[in-house]
């Protein structure tokens, strides 16, 4: 068996960024910026009014003093002449400084009567102006890799950028194996159950960037397998789901040899999620999970989402984690690290008493695993643990 630490190290040697695509801005939420794309024009592209107010010459004001209001400034329909001494233009948020205007006096400090304003005492010091560039300059880049966000769009939209160039999305075919599985819906035998990782996992990887291919139910036969694997011959990824044990019906790994799989290896010191493998068929890299519902859907959260980052070119590294205090004591981890179910509330982090790996309802519950490392001594309420947020 190998660490998990080692395993990820193996998986990323079977990938690589994959190449990029240009979408419309409209699309490009959830996708990875693959180069720096740089804005087209300035913002604010003038100096604009912060506040509603009049624009006027700042020098020589005075409380009482009193302006003639000489036009109007809005968004979109600036004002075209020049402000003097002794002048004001009515100008509204976002609406073109006018030429010599270097002050806005929010509409609250004056009084206006007809065409002329007179100014209130303690008029506060701000300019409530806008300086052209103040926000980004023509020029100015947005750097990859990133994963583009909602703020990420409203600026690359603000940037005058219409066209984004993203890494094209991973394909990932999921492959469930076994004779007991049926589909949601369908009606099982008395020996059967639904198949539940494959929907789990097409979710996960389609919430983390990717394009899930959920591939028909592969049978405890040879030939079923070999079909299941020309199916997803064209993917980057194939994800296999059961059938990578050590008894007579687990036929994966037979079967993906006879595909001319190259492996990396195969078991790694965890639970759950011991009998997992992985190696390349053909121009895929391929990832056995474990059919154990639970040990799938953490091994999607341990192993399938780095790859998947490192796929869409957002470098290698292990799953994200965080220290949290036990709110309770646990025993002695043995020689396997443990990433245990466990629900996270601020600073705190409570472990669930049930850690059987058939048991989705406990995932369901789970809002983090804490991972135990191997050996790892008994701990007390209080003590620190690391900690992956699902």
């Amino acid at each position: 068996m190998i660490t998990v630490a080692q395993a990820l190290d193996a998986l990323f040697a079977l990938v690589a960024p994959l190449p990029t695509e240009d979408v419309p801005l409209g699309q490009a939420h959830g996708r990875v910026l693959a180069r720096d794309v740089m804005a087209r024009r300035t913002q604010p592209p003038f100096a604009a009014s912060a506040m509603d107010g009049y624009a006027v010459q700042a020098a020589g004001l005075t409380s009482g003093m009193i302006l003639t209001v000489i036009g109007e400034s809005a968004a979109g329909h600036r004002f075209d002449g020049a402000v003097a001494t002794g002048q004001a233009v009515r100008i509204f948020t976002g609406a073109p400084l006018p030429e010599g205007a270097d002050r806005v006096i929010i509409q609250e400090d004056v009084s206006r009567d007809g065409d002329t304003i007179s100014l209130h005492g303690n008029l506060d010091t701000a300019t409530h102006i806008r300086p052209a560039g103040g926000d980004f300059a023509e020029g100015t880049p947005l750097t990859a890799p990133r994963l583009l966000g909602p703020n990420d769009i409203a600026l690359l939209a603000a940037m005058n950028v219409a066209t984004v160039p993203v890494t094209r999305k991973p394909v990932v075919a999921i492959i469930a194996t076994g004779d007991e599985l049926v589909q949601p819906g369908e009606s099982p035998g008395p020996d059967q159950i639904i198949a539940s990782n494959s929907h789990g996992l097409a979710a996960l990887l389609a919430q983390h960037g990717a394009t899930p291919r959920l591939l028909p139910i592969a049978r405890d036969t040879h030939e079923s397998l070999s079909l299941a694997f020309r199916l997803a011959a064209d993917a980057d990824l194939i994800v296999t789901i059961g059938g990578a044990s050590v008894g007579d019906h687990d036929l994966v790994a037979a079967a993906a040899d006879r595909q001319g799989m190259d492996r990396a290896f195969y078991k790694v010191a965890m639970r759950p999620g011991k009998p997992l493998m992985a190696g390349r068929i053909g121009t895929a890299a391929m990832i056995g999970l474990p059919g154990n519902p639970v040990s799938a859907m953490v091994c999607g959260h341990v192993f399938l989402l780095p790859v998947l980052r490192r796929m869409q070119g957002l470098g290698d590294a292990p799953a994200p984690r965080r220290t949290a205090a036990l709110t309770h004591a646990l025993g002695p981890n043995g020689p396997r690290a443990h990433y245990m179910r466990a629900v996270l509330d601020g600073d705190s982090v409570t472990v669930f008493d049930r850690q059987d790996s058939a048991l989705l309802s406990v995932l369901a519950q789970a809002n983090a695993l804490v991972v135990r490392p191997t050996e790892d001594a008994a701990r007390r309420a209080g003590d620190r643990v690391d900690v992956i947020a699902l």
